[in-house]
């Protein structure tokens, strides 16, 4: 016979998941605010015009959108571990590694790849993007 204390209810993260999402959605708005008022009044965004004029750092739409979505993946992988803790896992690299851990390596390696892309001028950088894509999965499902 069970007792009301031993039965335990699923607990509801919503309240979690909402100061996780809601910040990252706003911040993504006020992205394309800053593009949208950045290109002036042209029906089109101008993705090369500076999101800061006269700033120190030159932040144009692309760059922006990018740490947007790094910080979406952050998001992505805090709720997963919140809802579905993975527990470590050894893989090709014989060191035990999370959801966490193997995107932290594929942001890592992705970087690496970008940056030698750029420097030994190998070709255009979507190019790379789709090798950072293949890369990642790789990492994800060998790592």
């Amino acid at each position: 016979m069970t007792s009301a204390d031993d039965v335990r209810t699923p607990r509801s993260h919503t309240g979690l998941v909402a100061a996780l999402v809601v910040p990252w959605v706003a911040l993504g708005l006020f992205i394309l605010w800053a593009g949208m008022r950045a290109s002036g009044e042209d029906a089109v965004i101008e993705w090369t015009a500076s999101l800061n004029p006269g700033g120190w750092m030159a932040w144009v739409l692309p760059t922006a959108l990018f740490f947007w979505a790094v910080a979406g993946l952050l998001v992505l992988f805090s709720i997963l571990a919140i809802r579905d803790p993975e527990p470590p896992r050894r893989g090709v690299l014989g060191i035990e590694t999370t959801r966490g851990d193997r995107l932290f390596i594929a942001l890592l390696a992705s970087a690496f790849l970008n940056l030698a892309w750029l420097a030994l001028a190998l070709g255009p950088q979507w190019i790379a993007l789709i090798l950072c894509v293949v890369l990642a999965a790789a990492i994800f499902r060998f790592v």
